[in-house]
Order: C-alpha cells, then structure tokens, then sequence
C-alpha cells in the first residue's frame, strides 16, 4: 500500500491529510513534510480520516511531529483501527485527538 500527503496552510495553522498507510514506505514522506513545515506555523493539524493503518515508523513521526510543535499538534478522525493502535501505545493519553 502507498500513503498521499495533502498539506493546506491557514494562517499559521498547517494541515496535513494522510491517505492510505503510515509505515515504512510512507514515513519518510511524512518525515519530508514535517521539515519543510515553515517556522510561522504554531499549529499542526494531523487529518487520518483517509489513513487506513499505521505502523512503529509512523508512530516515530507523530512523536517527531509532536517534539518539533512542542505539543501544538491535533490528531483529527482517528479511524477506529488507528485509534486501537493510538492506545496500545500509549499516545491517547498524550496526544491531542479530536
């Protein structure tokens, strides 16, 4: 399976609207588009309503997300699959999941 990364800007609020999977093959794709997030966004949306599953390395790229925003970061549409994962985890004690 492959991952599409959609990035909308509003103000200084950054969107990003995953598609398909966040393993190995779509984690550097994340990776990408988390470095070239612009030093003016104070917020970072993530969109997981079109993400299917998620695996340890796109774990390591919300952590990285969330370290980079310094917690300025909102989970949105969690599928249930992904939330189950979320939990075994441990992130939806720490992240923002709306």
């Amino acid at each position: 399976m492959g991952m599409t990364i959609a990035t909308t800007t509003n103000d200084a609020i950054v969107t990003i609207a995953l598609d398909g999977w966040l393993d190995t093959t779509g984690a550097p794709q994340l990776a990408e588009a988390l470095n070239n997030l612009d030093e003016s966004c104070t917020e970072l949306v993530l969109d997981f309503e079109n993400l299917e599953y998620i695996s340890s390395a796109g774990l390591r790229q919300i952590v990285s997300a969330h370290k980079k925003m310094k917690g300025n970061v909102v989970v949105r549409n969690v599928k249930p699959e992904v939330m189950q994962v979320f939990h075994m985890a441990g992130f939806d004690k720490r992240l923002n999941i709306s």
